[in-house]
């Protein structure tokens, strides 16, 4: 599944978040961590993109410093090894602030109704989003990090604290726990095992630059239990299941 992005191709739009000139615009306020709003330009090409850098992570007691935004890198890299286009593209690069996430701006349809919207148990897009998150143990997954488009396609972002070793996911969307998974989503499954097994693999190059070894072999471990046995995962026992706030 591929989107266009402000008219480029989602090659293009990789194309200049790497090379382009970072411009700030300004700050989003609401992120936890150092999230700024920028344009992205290379001679008459220019976007809008979202830069985190490393310096401004806020220090996690369950995640090694400094790792947030290359996480960020590996999600974007699991999204494009199932085909579902759920990240937008990302980038790792140096910015005005040093070295971090660059991610294509997505501006999200705001007639939609992001509450409602995320308890659709019939939304196929949706329970892609569900798989993916099961893959790379999302441990963030709010209703504001949800963004269906004006042209119906479905992104979704901040993924900073994602692929830890153990089982850790919290997320919005539990509405198909336990319940079968797709043909799609086996599909998608095997695509992703296939990538993880080839270390030629842009897929395990990624992973390889993002996280560590213990890391990526929970991240192969998930993938294959979730193939074994076909069904969507249940909560963590003992933790929070959704995040705080949902929102």
């Amino acid at each position: 599944m591929t989107a266009s992005f402000e008219g480029l191709s989602s090659t293009d739009a990789m194309d200049l978040l790497r090379t382009g000139e970072l411009t700030v615009a300004g700050r989003l306020v609401e992120a936890s961590n150092a999230t700024l709003y920028c344009t992205v330009s290379s001679g008459s090409v220019s976007a809008n993109c979202v830069y985190k850098p490393v310096a401004g992570e806020r220090p996690l007691w369950d995640f090694p410093d400094g790792t947030l935004a290359g996480r960020e890198v590996a999600a974007f890299a699991v999204s494009e090894a199932f085909g579902w286009g759920i990240v937008p593209p990302t980038v790792y690069r140096e910015g005005p602030f040093g070295e971090g996430m660059c991610q294509l701006w997505v501006e999200r349809d705001p007639t939609v109704d992001l509450v409602e919207f995320s308890r659709d148990r019939e939304n196929a897009a949706l329970c892609r989003m569900a798989v993916f998150d099961a893959t790379i143990n999302n441990s963030d997954r709010k209703i504001g990090h949800l963004l269906p488009t004006p042209e119906g396609h479905l992104h979704g972002c901040d993924h900073g604290i994602s692929f830890a070793e153990d089982y850790k996911l919290r997320t919005v969307l539990w509405q198909w726990q336990g319940e079968p998974l797709t043909t799609e989503a086996l599909g998608g499954l095997e695509s992703v095992r296939a990538q993880l097994h080839d270390s030629d693999s842009q897929l395990a190059d990624q992973l390889a630059n993002h996280l560590t070894g213990p890391e990526r072999y929970a991240t192969r471990r998930r993938v294959e239990l979730l193939l074994e046995h076909r069904v969507h995962p249940f909560p963590p026992p003992g933790r929070p299941a959704i995040p705080w706030p949902p929102v």
